[in-house]
């Protein structure tokens, strides 16, 4: 079992910048994050290998960077450039294999409680 917590969501003016962080108990998997806006199906945003291979969402290619720290198992995303349409509940994932395939939700099974970003404009 992988527990997750996420923390540093807030509320920022379009334009600003906000750093996500995901505490895990374990590090080793394919790790991402998901994004959720009320009414909208949840959103892959990025995705980190093990061996530090990253994929992203067409959405936030160039703004969003996603690392972790092996050390602290701790999974990051720095957000920058941020507007309204980024406002959404941001979800720590985890998935039982150490290689990212598909960013898609259904393949990962550990989730943390989510932490929200508002972006005003």
């Amino acid at each position: 079992q992988v527990q997750l917590v996420e923390s540093g969501g807030g509320s920022v003016q379009a334009g600003g910048s906000l750093r996500l962080s995901c505490a895990a108990s374990y590090s080793t998997y394919c790790m991402a994050w998901f994004r959720q806006a009320p009414g909208k199906e949840r959103e892959g945003v990025a995705q980190i290998d093990n061996d530090g291979s990253t994929s992203y969402a067409d959405s936030v290619k160039g703004r969003f960077t996603i690392s972790k720290d092996n050390a602290k198992n701790t999974l990051y995303l720095q957000m920058n450039n941020l507007n309204p349409e980024d406002t959404a509940m941001y979800y720590c994932a985890a998935r039982g294999s150490s290689r990212c395939r598909n960013l898609d939700y259904r393949y990962f099974i550990y989730w943390g409680q989510g932490t929200q970003v508002t972006i005003s404009s």
